[in-house]
């Protein structure tokens, strides 16, 4: 049975980038094995299915191919196939013989080797397929979620976060082979890292060819598997990580750490580490691009006669200056004292809005005073 992709993620086939990509974090989210009551193989479900929809291409062809686009996905992609979606197109032209005859191939005019011809040009040739075959296997990428609080995304800081993940094994150094022993020649592909077997079909005989389930396109198996990690090249470790996390990165922005993720197979190179950053409201500001705003409250004799009064900032307390005659719901601003650009020197600014408050509960002596400025 195919994998339905859209299922898996819990979108809709008319889903947009934005629903996928949040379907995806939440519940990678939800099952990354690192979590308590998390589940791995649902997390690399989860995964897979992001990576085909979350890519234009692959998802063009995920929709159009169905299950035959895993099968493609497997040999190493589509590409090559766009031009074959109308044999009949294709085909005219040419003379195809089916009574057979000589210098024909059980009767299709070695239409086989015109087909051969443009598999291998297209990527789908025995050299090709065994030279893709024969790469070490990339690891998995991780994603991890970071909260910090309104004051840290202001500064920035260095966090240290523990996964526990497939690191390469310490005593084979990712290569599956007990130290002391070697790689051999796998015996039932005969090094060459692929099977193949014939398949006939009406246009004639095919040649299918499919990575070696015994050595997974090596062309070698371990003499002697390492008792360790069992001939992965792999196992699973806590290891702790620093990320350093800018000032002024925004809330939902992800930090990418190349080949931090888990380890390769048979020694291939690792995946990333995708760092989600979310950002803790605070109730003393908010902000708007690089620029914070907050609000500063005076008394009816500081709006009337003016004064100087310290306000917070991210960067600490800095004193702001209140002109005489000052009303309730003016704006002052703070040169610079807003939020660390990320693309470019210098600071946003930070805004005030002043809110004047009206005294309660007078006093006799206060009383008199606001009678005669009446």
């Amino acid at each position: 049975m195919p994998k339905d992709y859209y299922n898996i993620l819990g979108v809709g086939k008319d889903a947009s980038d934005d629903e996928i990509k949040k379907a995806y974090r939440k519940l990678a989210h939800q099952h990354h094995p690192d979590k308590s009551g998390g589940d791995e193989a649902r997390f690399k479900e989860v995964n897979e299915a992001y990576q085909v929809l979350s890519d234009k291409e692959k998802r063009s062809q995920y929709d159009q191919y169905g299950q035959t686009f895993e099968q493609a996905q497997q040999q190493g992609g589509f590409s090559g196939f766009e031009g074959f979606r109308d044999f009949s197109s294709f085909a005219e032209g040419f003379d195809f013989n089916f009574r057979g005859g000589q210098g024909s191939r059980q009767g299709f005019s070695g239409f086989e080797d015109i087909f051969g011809d443009i598999f291998s040009q297209a990527g789908f040739g025995s050299d090709a397929r065994k030279g893709r075959s024969r790469r070490r296997y990339r690891g998995e990428d991780i994603q991890v979620d970071v909260e910090i609080n309104f004051q840290e995304m202001g500064e920035g800081i260095e966090k240290e976060i523990e996964l526990y993940k497939r690191v390469k094994c310490a005593k084979c150094g990712g290569e599956g082979v007990e130290p002391g022993s070697k790689k051999v020649e796998c015996a039932k592909c005969g090094g060459e890292g692929q099977v193949r077997s014939a398949r006939r079909t009406i246009l004639g005989t095919f040649q299918q060819t499919s990575v070696c389930p015994e050595c997974q396109g090596e062309g070698k198996i371990p003499e002697k598997k390492c008792k360790k990690c069992g001939g992965d090249g792999r196992t699973r470790e806590y290891e702790k990580i620093k990320v350093k996390i800018p000032a002024g990165i925004r809330d939902g922005q992800t930090i990418r750490l190349e080949n931090l993720g888990e380890a390769g197979e048979k020694g291939g190179e690792a995946g990333d580490l995708y760092v989600n950053i979310h950002v803790l409201p605070d109730t003393r500001f908010s902000r708007d691009g690089d620029n914070i705003h907050s609000e500063a409250e005076i008394s009816f004799s500081q709006a009337a006669l003016g004064d100087k009064i310290s306000v917070e900032t991210i960067g600490g307390e800095v004193k702001l200056k209140i002109p005489a005659g000052t009303q309730s719901g003016e704006i002052f601003r703070l040169k610079g004292h807003g939020v660390k650009h990320l693309s470019r020197f210098g600071h946003g600014d930070h805004y005030v809005k002043i809110q004047v408050v009206t005294p309660r509960n007078l006093s006799r002596e206060e009383r008199e005073i606001f009678e005669k400025l009446k």
